[in-house]
């Protein structure tokens, strides 16, 4: 089973560069530039972890998080941000939020901290069967 990703940032360098990282990794990628459009696709489809820049334009990456809660939508998150220092705290109030990354961030550390989560979901699915 192939696994879903989305990744949601409004600089093409940062969502091509982690696109064509997960897609090596064996996942199955889909990317958005603006909260409106992540919106869209995820209400569209089914994704196993939202990977979303917290400062995107017309919607934000908060409010991002706000109407998923609102709607009962649980994917988990990982918050990506320039400011993550001050994110961690903002990020307590939204449940879905898993992990909060700065930029410039480690790509290996990225990547292993979605498999984990990834992982971790998996094996919350099969002690849930």
């Amino acid at each position: 089973m192939r696994r879903e990703i989305l990744i949601v940032d409004d600089q093409p360098g940062i969502r091509l560069l982690l696109q064509e990282v997960f897609i090596n990794e064996g996942y199955q990628v889909e990317t958005a530039n603006t909260g409106k459009e992540a919106l869209e696709k995820i209400h569209s489809n089914t994704f196993d972890l939202i990977m979303l820049d917290y400062k995107l334009p017309i919607v934000d990456g908060a409010e991002v998080l706000q109407r998923l809660e609102e709607q009962g939508i649980t994917t988990p998150a990982i918050l990506m941000s320039g400011l993550a220092e001050g994110l961690v705290k903002e990020s307590e109030k939204y449940s879905m939020v898993q992990e909060v990354i700065a930029k410039p961030f480690n790509i290996q550390d990225v990547c292993s901290t979605v498999k984990t989560l990834l992982d971790r979901k998996v094996q919350a699915q099969g002690e849930g069967k």
